[in-house]
Formats: C-alpha cells, sequence, structure tokens
C-alpha cells in the first residue's frame, strides 16, 4: 500500500498529535525552596522512569509567603495540581473550601497508620485530603567530644539529664545547653511539646485535653513547667536575648554541650560542626518507664481539586506512598522521615539513631497541633509566650498553667466547666 506525500503529512500530524495527548504535565506547588534540587535530580527521575508520560515540574514559594500566595492561586484557578500540605488546620480549612480533593480512594493510603493520616485528615477521621509524606522527631543533639572528655553518657532519666547538666556547668568553660528565649517559638516547639509528652503520656493526655477529661492545671502539664523553669540556670548568660541561630552558632562552634532541637537541624550541624554528635530521647522519670517522642507530622501534598489532571495527579501520589520514594525522602532530606510502613535503610547515623527511637517509645504530635489553636486567644502564640516568660524565669509553672487553660476554656466548649 502506499500513500500520497499530503496523506503521509497528516497521519504524522495526527501520530504527533495522539502521543501529546497521552503526555500529561503537572505542577507541584511547595514551600520547600531548598529542595528543589533534590525533585529535579532525584525524585522526578525516578518517578518518570516507571511513568515516563507525566511530566512533573517543582514549583517552590518562599516559605513565609507559600500559605497567602497558593490561597490566592487556588481561588483564581491558577494554582498546580499538586499542593505540598501543611499539617491540620492550614491544609483542612483548604480541604473545607473545595480546593484540595478527597484521597480515599487511593490504594496508597493503605501504607499509613492513622496516626500518620491524622494531619490531613477530618476531625471525624473520615476524610483524608493530602497524602503524608514526612515527619521531624523532637530530641536532644550531645557533643560527643566534650561527652567523652567528661566522662558522660547520654542520660535516660531526668536526674540523670541534671546530673549531666550540673557536671558540664561545674567542670568546663562550656555552655551546658544552646537554647535562648528570644524568638519565644523554641520555648513551645522545642521544649515544651519535646520533654512534656513523657509527663503527660502523649496521645493519652494530649487526647484527655481534647475530651475535656484533663486540664492544663493538672500535675501532668504543671510539671513540665516547672522542669522548664529549671532549665534557665544551665542556657549560658544573656541567654534572654540569644536567638534560634545564635543557639545554632553556639553549638555548631562547639561552645554547647547540648542542643534541644528536632531532626530537621542535623542536616545543618552536618555542615557546620566539625566534631562528631549524637542525639538522645527525651527523658522519662524512671529508665524503666515507657517513653513518648513528639513524632511530629510536618508535611503532606494533595490534589487540587479543579486540577484537569486529576488521573495522573493519583498515579504520581500512589507513588509517594510506595517504597522508592520513602527510601529517597529519608535519604535525601535528612530529618525528615517517611510516615508510610516501609522499611528504610537511613544512612545518615544521627537521623538513623532518631527515628529508631519509634521502636521502643510511642510516638504523638505537637500537643496543641490539632484542633486548640482555633480559638482566641490563640493558643500556640500563648504557648511561646508562657513557656518562654517560665524560662526567663518571670512567670510560675502554676501561672503558665492557669493562663493557657483559662484561655483554653473561654471558647473550647469541653473545658468550659
Amino acid at each position: 500500500m502506499t500513500f500520497s506525500l499530503p496523506r503521509l503529512l497528516a497521519l504524522g500530524l495526527t501520530a504527533s498529535l495522539g502521543s501529546t495527548a497521552l503526555a500529561q504535565s503537572l505542577t507541584i506547588e511547595s514551600w520547600r525552596v531548598d529542595d528543589r534540587a533534590l525533585w529535579e535530580s532525584a525524585l522526578i527521575p525516578a518517578f518518570n522512569r516507571s511513568h515516563p508520560d507525566i511530566e512533573i515540574r517543582f514549583r517552590p514559594t518562599s516559605p513565609t509567603e507559600y500559605d497567602s500566595s497558593i490561597n490566592a492561586r487556588l481561588q483564581a484557578g491558577t494554582a498546580g495540581d499538586l499542593i505540598t500540605c501543611r499539617p491540620f488546620d492550614v491544609s483542612l480549612n483548604l480541604h473545607q473550601q473545595g480546593h484540595l480533593a478527597s484521597l480515599d480512594s487511593l490504594d496508597g493510603l493503605a501504607n499509613y497508620q492513622d496516626f500518620a493520616k491524622r494531619a490531613w485528615s477530618t476531625d471525624d477521621g473520615q476524610t483524608t485530603f493530602c497524602m503524608p509524606m514526612a515527619s521531624v522527631i523532637h530530641g536532644f543533639l550531645y557533643n560527643k567530644e566534650i561527652f567523652a572528655e567528661l566522662g558522660l553518657t547520654p542520660p535516660h532519666s531526668r536526674e540523670q539529664f541534671f546530673q549531666v547538666l550540673d557536671t558540664i556547668k561545674n567542670n568546663s568553660r562550656v555552655t551546658p545547653l544552646a537554647l535562648g528565649s528570644n524568638d519565644q517559638w523554641e520555648a513551645n516547639q522545642i521544649v515544651f511539646t519535646n520533654i512534656g509528652a513523657n509527663y503527660w503520656q502523649g496521645e493519652q493526655g494530649r487526647q484527655a485535653l481534647l475530651n475535656g477529661e484533663a486540664r492544663f492545671t493538672d500535675d501532668a502539664f504543671v510539671a513540665v513547667w516547672a522542669e522548664m523553669a529549671r532549665w534557665g540556670d544551665y542556657m549560658g548568660r544573656g541567654y534572654q536575648s540569644q536567638t534560634y541561630g545564635d543557639s545554632q552558632n553556639l553549638f555548631a562552634l562547639g561552645r554547647a554541650a547540648i542542643y534541644p532541637t528536632g531532626s530537621w537541624d542535623i542536616a545543618y550541624f552536618n555542615d557546620q560542626a566539625d566534631f562528631e554528635f549524637g542525639a538522645f530521647r527525651p527523658p522519662v522519670e524512671q529508665p524503666s518507664d515507657q517513653c513518648y517522642i513528639s513524632d511530629h507530622t510536618d508535611i503532606g501534598i494533595g490534589i487540587n481539586a479543579h486540577s484537569p489532571n486529576q488521573e495522573a495527579a493519583r498515579t504520581f501520589l500512589n507513588w509517594v506512598a510506595g517504597s522508592e520514594f520513602a527510601e529517597l525522602f529519608t535519604n535525601r532530606v535528612t530529618g525528615f522521615f517517611s510516615l508510610s510502613s516501609h522499611e528504610v535503610d537511613v544512612t545518615d547515623p544521627v537521623a538513623a539513631e532518631m527515628i529508631g527511637w519509634r521502636n521502643d517509645c510511642e510516638s504523638t504530635i505537637r500537643l496543641n497541633a490539632q484542633v486548640m489553636n482555633r480559638g482566641t486567644p490563640n493558643m500556640e502564640q500563648e504557648l511561646w509566650v508562657v513557656s518562654s516568660q517560665v524560662l526567663n524565669g518571670t512567670i510560675s509553672a502554676e501561672a503558665a498553667a492557669a493562663r493557657i487553660q483559662q484561655g483554653f476554656a473561654q471558647w473550647y466548649e469541653p473545658q468550659s466547666d
């Protein structure tokens, strides 16, 4: 059979259009500007090895501008197909406004426990609207050289913790704790919710507050601020004006022995510190006690409900739920741990230490992350203020608890009695 030149050209054009129709393009919106190289050099190529007909573009926005920017673009219909999700209310609001599609029919959700999905599900747990990607774990980093010089080992109990602090304070020139109160947020997100989980027994205490069965004025919560009130003796001269960046520098330069933090800081000290450091988990009352860690759900990814590429987006999210993504993301974004049930061989030794705590300890999220920030006064801001004031010694643990409880009871019905 032979064809004329016009017929051949027409067939070629048809084939070209058919090929174009098969190919789909997806854009990922994100605040993780620093992850651009990772997506473009590793994650997207890995996905395309099994899905060559779906083109992915990663389009990050500055973290401080992301929330307002993505809201505006979703409302204007100009947002990308895939939306990187903040945890809890920020993304819940987007779903309630019809911007984030339900993912309940995705097979990949079976790879996550309810705990992992909680940050991106409706309050009743019936609908999940973002695929969990990663969490961060809170604990303490320590300078192994300083510990070795002073004959110290990482503490397991609170008594051991303060013995270590006293030894460092009395027998060296370094600051025991690299922590300041100037920026305030660390007092809550790095200290209160870090050490507190062992006092209020993780999810048990958090759920008791939500159910109205516990109060912030109960001993389990007051005791956390009481411990924090002791920390000021170990935080170094002028800690009241010390910023988060100052604390990072203090530890990175070897001038502080212990750094309360989250796993997100591991990569920073891998680059900046010229000494070996390790991690220890928040101390418990007795070494044999059940331990709890703040394993905070930090980042997820959902589908723009108005994207014209729904099937391609769902294909991508099912890949995100798989073992290949879990391995790549966990080992390339050091200190951010996959929330899926897949076993991951973590290569960074400090990150491996911290994720290993999941084997022994029960996981919980930051205490006030779910529901508790919805009213006025805003609990997140209130916790910043009172927790930093406790560290500064300007209010008592009891006063901090009373202020938080009073504010909570003003708007949250289960706490109003």
